[in-house]
């Protein structure tokens, strides 16, 4: 024979891992066993998507999404036991076990990142965190926030005396800290107009219903709910559900907006939602457009769409989120109900991250690119264009090219 034995430290050290292997039942951990590890004790990891985990991540997680995990974990774990956690404890479970089998000890965090959200709303009883928020979009977020808002609404003309604006909230960061500065706005109108804060429920899970309620609550922003079966519609369409999905909604908003008296919408795009919306067009699309920071609904005759958040950075947003410690839904629709997206095998494939990626490689190397991608819409030279659309009419640069000898 050719070789040595293994030592019996090495036999011990092999059994030891087989052993928990094959006689470790518990894989999923309570939030209660988690609060009694010591941070130091443990790896708490998000393995959720970037776009999801961008919306909040557990305190002291790491994000690292689940396709990358195999591959990232062992270099980071050391003797530390890993927590594993989704939306709902439902991947992170397999993923768990996945990581058992290289012999690393790893535990799934029971109903995930919904789970531990629920808990905190439930222990939040802090009745001046409403005025304190404010404040701060007094003074920390004046100038970020607040003075970009009122820009934009300047800029475009946004409003005028004697607008009802339906203020639309889908629960998410950004419309919820439109509503917030709207608020403000209206503490410091020259001129009359209405707010209403609309919350249209397209078939939200009760979690996530709970949630925009508490939310709503926490900022003081006195929400009008209403109901819609349109997660129920697009769930049952195979090809591009998120696109019919949107359509049906802006749909509903304007409806409803109309009905309760409002003149206007408002939802919550920001600057990058801007400066993605160019470029997809432009690569996936084959066409120069933009996202308007105002439009005429054709559908519905006398009401407008109003952007007032269009100045406003989304890291910018961000922060003034997670400084206040606050926690928003995603897009919560059945797609994304289970921890995927909307592909059914769970892959991020959605275009605006995929161009959001883009964007962030190509600053790396010219540090002014977004505010480039801006103002590329505002400086459009027809006379180096092929081809435009005015309306329904297609010019073409032939059409008077002899008369400019």
């Amino acid at each position: 024979m050719t070789g040595k034995l293994p030592s019996q430290k090495a036999r011990e050290a092999v059994f030891s891992k087989e052993a928990w292997l094959h006689m470790t039942e518990k894989v999923e951990l309570t939030l209660a066993e988690l609060d009694e590890m010591h941070p130091r004790e443990r790896l708490l990891v998000d393995i959720r998507d970037e776009h999801a985990a961008n919306y909040g991540m557990l305190p002291g997680a790491i994000s690292i999404p689940e396709e990358r995990l195999e591959a990232e974990i062992p270099a980071l774990s050391g003797n530390k036991k890993i927590v594993l956690y989704c939306t709902r404890g439902l991947n992170s479970v397999e993923a768990a076990q996945r990581l058992r089998e290289k012999g690393l000890e790893a535990y799934s965090l029971e109903e995930g990142y919904m789970g531990w959200l629920m808990r905190e709303m439930q222990r939040e009883q802090d009745t001046e965190k409403c005025a304190q928020i404010e404040e701060g979009l007094r003074k920390t977020y004046h100038k970020r926030l607040f003075s970009k808002f009122a820009k934009a609404v300047r800029t475009y003309d946004m409003i005028q005396s004697g607008d009802k604006i339906a203020v639309c909230i889908s629960g998410g960061k950004d419309s919820m800290l439109m509503a917030k500065l709207f608020q403000e706005l209206q503490r410091h109108r020259k001129f009359p107009f209405e707010l209403v804060f609309m919350v249209m429920d397209p078939g939200y899970n009760a979690e996530n219903r709970r949630v925009i309620e508490h939310n709503a609550k926490l900022l003081g922003i006195p929400v009008t709910i209403f109901e819609s079966d349109i997660f129920d519609v697009v769930y049952q369409e195979e090809k591009n559900p998120c696109y019919l999905c949107a359509r049906m909604r802006r749909g509903y908003l304007y409806s409803h907006a109309k009905a309760l008296g409002c003149n206007k919408i408002a939802l919550g795009h920001h600057y990058d939602d801007v400066i993605e919306t160019i470029l997809m067009g432009m690569l996936y699309g084959a066409q120069i457009q933009t996202m308007m920071p105002k439009l005429h609904s054709t559908n519905f005759p006398g009401m407008e769409l109003i952007r007032p958040m269009y100045l406003i950075r989304e890291a910018d947003i961000k922060t003034w989120r997670d400084s206040n410690d606050l926690h928003f839904i995603q897009c919560a629709c059945h797609f994304t109900d289970t921890c995927t997206t909307c592909d059914p095998d769970g892959r991020t494939v959605s275009k605006r991250m995929e161009i959001k990626q883009l964007i962030a490689e190509m600053k790396k190397v010219n540090p002014t690119v977004e505010a480039s991608i801006f103002r590329s819409m505002e400086n459009v030279n027809l006379d180096t264009v092929i081809s435009y659309k005015r309306g329904q009419e297609v010019h073409c640069f032939l059409d008077d090219y002899d008369g400019k000898k």
